[in-house]
This record gives C-alpha cells, structure tokens and sequence, in this order.
C-alpha cells in the first residue's frame, strides 16, 4: 500500500482518527473457548488476548483514541482491558473506553454492526473526530492504519474497506467486492453463494477484511439513516456498504507486505484455524513474527517467575522442543513438543505433550499423552489421562473439531472452574 503524504500529515491524520473495535461477538464457531468468555478474549499465542492486535495496531499507527464496543459475556475482556490497556494518557486525549450496549438510543441491545456504532453516535460526536475507523476485535494480524488513512484521503472517499485475497472456495464466509482499475468499488455482496472471482486471479475473489474508514460527518449520516429503514439488518456489510457502493465514493485497499505480496491476516474463528494460528506461531521463520520491536504486540503481563524444566534421568527429563512456554510454566520430568503452554502450565513428570495449545492455569497430571488438542484455563487433568490419540474415545468425552483438534475444558472433565478466565 503506497501513499504520497508526508509522515507529519499522516499523523495529523491518525491523531484525528477515532478507532472503534466491534468486540461483542459470541464466536459460537469455537465452541467451549468462547462459554464463558467474548471471542475478542481468547487467549492466543502465548500470554496475549485476540484483541491485543487490533489494539496494539492503532497505537503503534499513532491512533489512542479508541472505544471497545462490548456485549457478550464481557467481563475477561473488561478486565484484560483493564489490566493491560489503562496505561493511556488522559489528560492528553489518549484513551481505551469501554462502550457497553447501555440502550442509549432504544430498549434493546446492539442489534447488528452498525447499529452497535449507530448507538454510540453521540460519544463520537463529543470526541469530534475527522475520521472513524471500524474494526473487528477478533483477527490475527498486524497492519499500519496510518496508511490506510492515507488511501482514504487520497482517494476522496467517503469509505475505505481494508481487504484481501481469498481462495473461491473460502469466500462465502467474507463480504466480496468487485473493484474498478483505480480501486473503486463497484459491487459488494455480503457472504455470497457465488462470489465473484477476481478477473486477473481467477481461483481468488476480493474479501472485505472487516476493517473500514468513515470520514465521521458521513458515517453518522449513513447511521441515522440507516436507523429509519424498517428492513435493515443494521450491518455494515449487509446494509451500508451495498448501500455506498450505489452511491458514494467507496474503495478497496488491498493489505499488502511493503514487497507488495499479500500480508499475514488471520480469521481464528473456528477451533481448527485457532490451533493452527497458534502452531504456525512455532515456525522457525514464522509469517507472524512476534519478536519484531519495530511493532510489538501488548498486552497484560502477569507477574510469575521464569518457566522453569526440573529433572534430568534418562527416565524423566523435564524439557521442551519447538515450543513456546510461558512464564510460571514447570515441565517437571516431562516432553512438551511442538506446543504453545499459556502461563502457570504445570506439566507431571512422564507426560508427554505435542502439537498443543495449553491455556493458562492448567496442571497435566503424571503419565498423561496429550496430542493436538487444546485445553481450557483452569483444567487438570488426572493422571494417566490421554486425548488426542483415539479420535472416537475422545468424541464421548469431548468437543473434536471436523480437522481433528480436540478440545477439554473445565466442564467436559466435569470440574469447576471458580475464578476469572
């Protein structure tokens, strides 16, 4: 993505930018992980959250002003944005806000995207910003806004739709546009049976990435509008956008890497892409580089001591190969291999864990195999237990995803669970 404006008015752009991260969803596809907890609060890679990247994205664009709309089973997210997200500067105009559904406007919750935005109208009147930028709470990735607020600007338009290439066969999933030779776009529908390909890439079509930029005057106009129509679904992608492509000034810009290949994004909305965004994180060059400092993802650290890996007998040797460990994490006398432990993972001597994702809190009891599965905060796991290696055993005892990922919580082993996920 290329743009002709110096950094200062980049800036200025970004500094006039009000962020609004859509966080409200259920993200029933992944099952247990989102039964006590909104999507946009899984845990992910480690010792973040899934909303850490849309939120590290705006600061590290220049962006601190941004609202949290939120809805269901909010309070992990209220706390991690708590935690982690309060070190903003007030008395500078910086801030995270949490924009519950609070009936501002009717007696009912937010009823759609776009009605979620329509009801806080008046919060981003009195913040009177230039631009609005919409973005889910519940994707992968690691984007500049600054240069997406350029294209905006460049192009005149009244919206910008952040959007990326997808495989025929996955479109149905996304909003898919059709665009002019200067980016314009010119056909937008929601989620199609048929998406329409793109001409120079046929097995591809155009998906919208759930990311937009509103010039604010027209985005509040659009909503009061859209508020009045009896048969609006009162969705961004369902009912504003077909809308302003009719009429308005809307263009696609494409995410691209600075060599101009498509860029890292990931939708971990189902439990088989959740694991396998976690596993990609292992690589030894991964596509998701979370060691880069030139834009770190942030989020709340707990305090614990280092991961710690007791015992050296040819019978129990406490260790970890091509894996990512938390801190307060102990493998005592135990493999961890090609896995992601969440912090204060506790893995008993003689177990072995491969190909997994273990979120924080959980103790694998001695003498456990554990392969390609997932497990929720706070379960543990008597010894001797074993998932992951005979798919119909584990089907009666818990969740299995159509790739093979096998899911545990607290409730499957029939255990409770008495603090905060």
């Amino acid at each position: 993505m290329t743009f002709s404006f110096p950094e200062r008015f980049v800036s200025a752009m970004t500094r006039d930018t009000l962020a609004l991260v859509l966080a409200g969803g259920r993200g029933t596809r992944l099952g247990g992980l989102t039964t006590e907890r909104a999507k946009p609060a899984v845990p992910f890679g480690g010792n973040m959250r899934i909303i850490d990247f849309a939120l590290s994205n705006c600061v590290n664009s220049g962006i601190r002003r941004i609202g949290v709309l939120t809805q269901y089973k909010a309070h992990s997210l209220i706390r991690h944005l708590s935690l982690g997200w309060g070190f903003m500067r007030g008395e500078l105009g910086e801030f995270v806000e949490v924009l519950p559904a609070q009936q501002r406007t009717n007696e009912g919750w937010y009823n759609g995207t776009a009605d979620a935005v329509f009801q806080n109208v008046d919060i981003i009147r009195a913040h009177d910003p230039r631009f609005v930028l919409i973005l889910g709470g519940d994707h992968i990735y690691k984007m500049d806004y600054g240069a997406l607020l350029a294209t905006h600007v460049e192009n005149h338009a009244d919206v910008t739709v952040g959007c990326m290439e997808v495989p025929l066969a996955e479109a149905t999933a996304f909003g898919i546009m059709e665009i002019e030779p200067d980016g314009r776009v010119c056909g937008f529908a929601e989620k199609p049976a048929l998406p329409q390909p793109i001409p120079e890439q046929p097995g591809y079509a155009l998906a919208s990435m759930g990311i937009y930029v509103f010039t604010a005057d027209y985005l509040i106009e659009r909503l009061l509008q859209d508020s009045q129509e009896p048969e609006s679904e009162h969705d961004f992608g369902k009912d504003i956008l077909p809308r302003a492509v009719q009429r308005d000034r809307v263009y696609a810009a494409p995410f691209r890497n600075q060599n101009g290949t498509r860029a890292y994004w990931r939708d971990v909305g189902t439990l088989d892409s959740y694991w396998a965004a976690n596993m990609e994180l292992i690589g030894v060059v991964p596509e998701l580089d979370l060691f880069d400092t030139q834009w770190p993802i942030r989020t709340h650290q707990i305090q614990a001591p280092p991961a710690k890996f007791v015992f050296d007998d040819d019978d129990r040797r406490g260790m970890a190969v091509d894996s990512m460990i938390a801190s307060g994490c102990i493998v005592s006398g135990a493999l961890v291999r090609h896995s992601v432990l969440f912090s204060n993972v506790r893995v008993e001597e003689s177990s072995r864990v491969t190909d997994s994702v273990i979120l924080p809190r959980v103790v694998i009891g001695p003498n456990c195999q554990i392969h390609k599965t997932v497990i929720e905060t706070g379960c543990a796991l008597p010894a001797g237990t074993v998932v992951g290696v005979d798919v119909e055993q584990d089907r009666r005892r818990f969740e299995v995803s159509p790739g093979g990922v096998v899911l545990v919580t607290p409730e499957m082993l029939q255990q409770s669970l008495d603090y905060i996920r």
